[in-house]
């Protein structure tokens, strides 16, 4: 695995829109498990309305998705079921799922990459998710730029596990990242190269995940806290920017922590200290 310099991760955001090919392996905890391929080798199918979009993310067998330009989805907050083994993929510059997102339950192998996904709605009253997954394995979700939802942008709950997210912009919202979310400690994933800018809390709360491994994200005006160990999380916490965040990184006191290679820029709050045994990424994947 590579550590990236800041510098040469910013400049990986500017290629979120036009990288990424349907056959593309993640680093992380994703490819384990079996691994996480998606659509692939099954049937190239490409939608441009809901309907359609609704179609062939519940159909059962593999079937790779592009997303051609904005698709409005409705009812407004409806979350699209996404049956196993899908790539939904967007094509060019300006794909977009609009007013909804997707729901990823009981499920395996599936990827989301390169759209924008905006789920708006009452974050009192509405449970509205870019992506939320429950009791799923294997997922990836890649070079996507969130804002604009109504609960959360992204909830990977239940246990959830083995998956990365990777290369996403996460932007201008609440609630934005949550994992875990469960009493079970089993949970396994990778969060790396993902921008969170002007968020507020869950960038991301990590709660009660056997291992996360958060490396080379960047945090800026981040307004309640940063990176989160919760519960009895074991968090390894690598060549993380920090700039203009309160509490950049926390640690329950359960919560296992090795932090190293981060960066604090104007931040202020807590900046927690290695705690405990950490497991070894290397010993996962490289």
């Amino acid at each position: 695995m590579k550590f990236l310099s800041t510098v040469v991760t910013l400049a990986l955001y500017s290629a979120v829109l036009v990288s990424g090919a349907c056959d593309d392996v993640a680093d992380g905890f994703e490819p384990l498990n079996g691994g996480t391929t998606g659509g692939r080798g099954g049937t190239v199918v490409t939608v441009s309305n809901v309907a359609d979009l609704r179609k062939y993310a519940t159909s059962s067998g593999k079937y790779i998705i592009k997303v051609a330009g904005t698709v409005t989805v409705t009812p407004a907050g409806e979350e699209i079921k996404v049956a196993s083994d899908k790539t939904i993929v967007g094509v060019g510059n300006n794909a977009a799922i609009q007013n909804g997102g997707f729901g990823i339950h009981n499920v395996k192998n599936v990827i989301t990459r390169k759209l924008r996904i905006t789920n708006p709605g009452d974050a009192d009253t509405s449970d509205h998710d870019g992506i939320q997954a429950d009791t799923s394995s294997n997922i990836w979700i890649d070079h996507c730029h969130f804002e604009s939802g109504g609960d959360g942008l992204v909830d990977l709950r239940k246990d959830t596990t083995f998956y990365t997210v990777s290369y996403n912009i996460f932007r201008n919202h609440d609630k934005t990242l949550g994992i875990g979310w469960t009493e079970n400690v089993s949970a396994q994933a990778s969060i790396h190269h993902n921008w969170f800018d002007k968020t507020n809390q869950r960038n991301p709360s990590a709660d009660n995940l056997r291992y996360v491994h958060l490396y080379n994200n960047y945090l800026t005006s981040v307004t309640s806290y940063g990176h989160y160990a919760r519960g009895a999380t074991e968090a390894r916490v690598e060549n993380v920017y920090f700039s203009n965040t309160r509490n950049p990184l926390t640690a329950d006191g359960n919560a296992k922590l090795a932090a190293n290679g981060n960066t604090y820029q104007s931040c202020s709050g807590t900046i927690a200290l290695n705690k405990g045994t950490v497991f070894n990424a290397s010993t996962f994947y490289i």
